[in-house]
């Protein structure tokens, strides 16, 4: 298995035993050295800050979510349960854009 960037997955993120939606942000490579994705967890929890990307209606995810870039982790790629779907480029653009801001990258 090889994520993509701007896929949804279902994640085991190591909280309560339960599972959470994560968009993959890593770059796509072949052969990573390491076998661990980067990610952004998506929430219900809307702060209103510019950390947070809403997410468009989608058939897998909730209308009131949100990208949290804050989350930003890595993990292990067998902890990626389930594949959900995929954010249209317009919404990986902001997360792209949110993640800049909040690595000082700009």
């Amino acid at each position: 298995m090889n994520p993509r960037p701007g896929e949804v997955w279902l994640a085991d993120l190591g909280m309560a035993a339960k599972t959470r939606p994560v968009v993959v942000v890593s770059r796509y490579d072949e052969n990573p050295p390491r076998v661990l994705v980067l990610y952004v967890p998506l929430t219900t929890a809307n702060r209103g800050s510019a950390y947070e990307i809403g997410m468009p209606e989608l058939p897998f995810l909730h209308a009131d979510g949100v990208a949290n870039v804050q989350g930003l982790g890595s993990l292990p790629v067998k902890r990626l349960e389930r594949r959900l779907g995929i954010l249209p480029k317009e919404v990986m653009d902001q997360i792209k854009k949110a993640l800049r801001f909040a690595l000082d990258l700009d």
